[in-house]
C-alpha cells in the first residue's frame, strides 16, 4: 500500500506524462518509486534538538550569532519559507538549524548530499532531522523528476532549508546557483511562497586545510573519512558563526521558464553574498602578501573595507587596524601565517587563498593578484 507523499508525487501530471511517455523502458513507475523509497525522510525534532548534548564538543567551539533573525520570523508567520543560503562547512548543518531554533522559529527540512547518509549518520538524518539526500550530479532524468515532485510535495507541510551552490565550496569563494531544487520549490506553486538568503560567515572553516588542499572537489569521499579530518583539525579550534537573514524574496517566478528560474537563482544568490559577513580573517587573508610588515598590511586591509563598504558589504570589522588585531591571531594559530615582530609572512598559501576568495564576490578579485 503506498503512502500519501508517494501516491501525491506519483499523481503529479509532470511524473504521470514522464510514466506514460516511457511505457516502452524497463520499470520507469518502478525506478521513480525506488527513488522515493531513498529520499523519504521524517522529522523528530524534540530529538535532534536534544543532539545538541553529544554534539558538545563541537558545538562548544562554535560561537553562534544570529544577524535579522525577526526576518526568518516574520516569513513563517507569513506563509511557506525556503531558505537559500550559502555553504562552507559541514557544520553549517548544525549551526544554521540550531540557530532558527534556538530562536523560535518552526524547524525546516534540510536539503543535503547522500554522502552524508551512510551508517549511523544516515540513520539520524531519515529519521531525526528530516534531512533529504540529494544526488548532486545524476543525469538520470527518473531521479530528476521524481526529487521536484517530492520536494514540491514536502512544501506543502514543511519549510525546506538548501544550499544553491550544490556542496561546500572548496575554493572559498561564493559558487554559481544550481537551479534543481529552486526550480523543485516553484514548481509547488505554493500561495505565498517566500525565499529567505541566508548567509553563513566563519572567522575559521573546521575543515578548511581539507578544503583549500583540494580546491576544486574532484571525487566524493567517504564521509567518514572526511570526519575524521574535520577531528583532527579541530584541536584547538575557536570561531565565530555568523548567520545572516536577508529580505524575503517573493517566488512570483515562471517555473517553466528556464531563463526565468536562473535569472532567479542569481538574484537569490546575490542577496546571500551581499549577505556574508566580512570578518577580520578574510580581509587580512586579502591583504596579505607572501612577507609584509604590520603596517603595510594595516593599509592594504584599509584600502579593501573601503571598498567593500562602497559596495555595501555586511562589515563585521571597521578598519585595517581592527582587521589585523583580530584577524592576525586566528590565522597564526591555524598555522596560515606566521606573525614574527613587525612582519607577518605566508606559511599555508593555499589556506590563505581560501580566506581571501571568500570576499572575491564583492572585490576584483584580490585573492588572484595579492599572492
Amino acid at each position: 500500500m503506498l503512502d500519501e507523499i508517494t501516491e501525491a508525487v506519483l499523481a503529479r501530471e509532470e511524473v504521470a506524462r514522464y510514466i506514460e511517455g516511457n511505457r516502452g523502458a524497463d520499470g520507469a513507475r518502478e525506478r521513480i518509486e525506488g527513488y522515493l523509497e531513498e529520499l523519504r525522510t521524517t522529522q523528530r525534532y524534540p530529538i535532534y534538538r536534544a543532539l545538541r548534548h553529544p554534539l558538545y564538543p563541537i558545538l562548544r567551539k562554535i560561537e553562534r550569532v544570529a544577524e535579522h533573525i525577526d526576518r526568518a520570523v516574520a516569513a513563517t508567520h507569513a506563509g511557506r519559507v525556503v531558505y537559500a543560503s550559502n555553504h562552507k562547512s559541514h557544520t553549517d548543518y548544525l549551526v544554521e538549524l540550531l540557530v532558527l531554533d534556538e530562536n523560535g522559529v518552526r524547524p525546516p527540512i534540510i536539503a543535503a548530499g547522500i554522502n552524508l547518509f551512510g551508517g549511523p549518520l544516515g540513520l539520524l538524518h531519515r529519521h531525526v532531522t528530516g534531512a533529504i539526500p540529494i544526488r548532486r550530479n545524476t543525469k538520470d532524468p527518473a531521479y530528476l523528476i521524481t526529487l521536484k515532485a517530492y520536494v514540491a510535495e514536502l512544501l506543502r507541510k514543511h519549510d525546506l532549508f538548501f544550499y544553491p551552490e550544490g556542496g561546500r565550496s572548496y575554493s572559498g569563494e561564493i559558487k554559481s546557483p544550481k537551479t534543481g531544487l529552486i526550480h523543485a520549490a516553484l514548481q509547488a506553486e505554493h500561495p505565498g511562497l517566500l525565499i529567505v538568503p541566508t548567509a553563513v560567515a566563519y572567522d575559521l572553516v573546521l575543515e578548511d586545510h581539507v578544503l583549500a588542499r583540494q580546491r576544486v572537489k574532484r571525487t566524493q569521499r567517504p564521509f567518514s573519512r572526511e570526519l575524521g579530518e574535520m577531528v583532527r583539525h579541530a584541536v584547538g579550534y575557536r570561531s565565530r558563526a555568523f548567520v545572516t537573514f536577508g529580505k524575503p524574496i517573493a517566488a512570483d517566478v515562471d517555473p517553466s521558464s528556464r531563463r526565468d528560474v536562473l535569472d532567479f537563482a542569481h538574484t537569490v544568490m546575490e542577496a546571500v553574498g551581499l549577505l556574508f559577513k566580512v570578518l577580520p580573517t578574510a580581509v587580512v587573508a586579502s591583504a596579505m602578501r607572501p612577507s609584509i610588515t604590520r603596517r603595510d598590511l594595516t593599509s592594504r586591509a584599509d584600502a579593501i573595507i573601503d571598498t567593500l563598504r562602497a559596495k555595501g558589504a555586511n562589515l563585521g570589522v571597521a578598519s585595517g587596524a581592527e582587521a589585523v588585531e583580530f584577524g592576525l591571531a586566528p590565522l597564526a594559530g591555524r598555522g596560515v601565517v606566521v606573525v614574527e615582530h613587525s612582519r607577518v609572512r605566508v606559511r599555508e598559501r593555499n589556506v590563505l587563498r581560501y580566506y581571501a576568495r571568500t570576499l572575491d564576490h564583492l572585490l576584483a578579485s584580490p585573492s588572484r593578484r595579492t599572492h
